[in-house]
């Protein structure tokens, strides 16, 4: 038995050992991070890691009386502070703040994958167990902080999106669609849900964003439930094993991971709108085309370089590559079975937003009042990396758009909101959701610092 016992022991100090070597010898980045964005960006070639780098910047919170730096032109102060994880945020129509506060519900899983979660979790401040709520939040005298909130909907399951259509509220919990009877200027839901269709649940990507669609329908992003399919192509939904025309079309209608779904509510059906999406998230519709648009969260431990996060306009029915390419049809040779005849159908994003910048938020400046700087475009929450050298992210960007409802053909993201690492590159606030208050300024959900900012015009 003891024998045994030290046997084992050499093999945890051997693999410890290992272990440590190898996070301690991170790749990287050979580009700057604003050479792997815009419309084409830089694209290295692939450095595959067994043990990936490790870089995420180790969330302290924000000392007292500080806060992030806003743009030359622009001014920030706190809308509303001491929550609890906030990560999404709504409008309601009479101008209403709602807030999701939530996080990851309890991760399963073991050996590497699960140590190296572990570690992310703890250092990102994202190992706190999650609040399940939505908050209400009200200016009731128009100074640009939020003077009374309520408890609006609690024991919810990981909730993220919110969105009210005709006399519904929806809410995207982790694993289903559901929604409540709602007036505006309620102050509190206490109604039992009625579930619209049940969402995959379980793995990594939780967080299920909710969009109005076309009559009536709603968009539900669905993050994959691992890196490139680690966990069989089973776990990703029918539509990534179908191989034949008969299969692609029996999976259409059924909820998967990696694409985003359009849901019929009256009817409780669904389909895939488009797949190929590692981590889609932030959602929005251009004001000017009417079409949807996506932040994607790509994949990981290819280099400190690759692949570049995006943005795109998603199409109906389109496939963007995950987790057999990227970028338009860039091959990943790590994933297993292969697929070939799927590269020339891989559709290639409109724009890219650096590697490893993890944009979470998404709106447009249909209705912001900061400028003509900031007149027509799309504002992204970059919650920042943590498997890249240096880190990346970290910041709410502005990406100007065309008449023609794209990117600008010589586009760079524009810093909108900077400072939120400190000296010593430790996380005093990581951005996630954002969106227009009703007069026009920017509202960004801080899960590190527990704060919504509130970002205006200088007079």
């Amino acid at each position: 038995m003891l024998k045994r016992f030290l046997i084992a022991l050499g093999i945890l100090i051997v693999a410890g050992a290992a272990l440590w070597f190898w996070a301690s010898q991170p790749d990287v980045a050979q580009y700057s991070e604003q050479a792997v964005t815009g419309r084409t960006p830089q694209m290295s070639p692939p450095r595959e890691q067994s043990i990936p780098t490790i870089g995420v910047a180790k969330a302290i919170g924000w000392p007292s009386g500080a806060k992030p730096v806003a743009a030359a032109g622009l001014q920030v102060a706190a809308f509303a502070d001491k929550l609890e994880h906030p990560r999404w945020l709504y409008r309601l129509p009479n101008g209403d703040i709602l807030v999701a506060e939530t996080n990851s519900p309890p991760r399963k899983g073991g050996g590497i994958t699960g140590w190296v979660m572990g570690v992310l979790m703890r250092d990102a401040g994202a190992d706190v167990a999650s609040p399940n709520r939505i908050t209400l939040l009200r200016d009731t005298n128009g100074d640009g902080v939020a003077d009374a909130r309520t408890a609006f909907l609690t024991g919810l399951d990981s909730p993220t999106g919110m969105a009210v259509v005709g006399n519904w509220l929806y809410i995207g919990n982790t694993d289903a669609l559901v929604r409540y009877p709602f007036q505006p200027g309620q102050t509190k839901i206490t109604t039992k849900p009625e579930k619209i269709v049940d969402l995959p649940g379980g793995g990594n990507h939780w967080a299920r964003n909710v969009v109005p669609g076309p009559d009536g329908s709603l968009f539900v992003a669905v993050g994959s439930s691992s890196n490139i399919a680690d966990n069989g192509l089973e776990a990703e939904g029918p539509t990534y094993t179908a191989t034949t025309a008969a299969e692609m079309a029996a999976a259409s209608n059924k909820a998967g991971r990696a694409m985003i779904l359009q849901v019929f509510p009256d009817s409780s059906t669904v389909r895939v709108y488009a797949w190929g999406l590692r981590n889609p998230n932030g959602m929005a519709l251009e004001p000017h085309s009417g079409q949807l648009w996506t932040v994607v969260n790509e994949r990981d431990m290819l280099g400190s370089d690759l692949p570049p996060d995006y943005l795109t306009q998603v199409d109906l029915g389109a496939f963007y590559g995950w987790p057999w390419n990227y970028w338009g049809g860039y091959v990943d040779k790590r994933v297993t079975p292969e697929r070939p005849d799927l590269r020339e159908y891989t559709k290639r994003p409109d724009f890219a937003l650096g590697a490893h910048t993890a944009p979470l938020g998404l709106t447009f400046a249909a209705d912001a009042k900061l400028g003509q700087n900031y007149a027509n475009g799309a504002f992204i929450g970059l919650h920042g990396s943590w498997n890249r050298k240096p880190p990346s992210g970290y910041k709410v960007v502005y990406v100007p758009f065309g008449d023609n409802g794209f990117p600008l053909k010589e586009a760079k993201p524009v810093d909108v909101l900077t400072g939120f690492l400190n000296k010593d590159g430790k996380a005093m606030g990581r951005p996630v959701g954002v969106i227009t208050d009703a007069t026009g300024a920017l509202l960004v959900a801080d899960d590190v610092g527990n704060t919504i900012w509130r970002v205006s015009a200088t007079r």
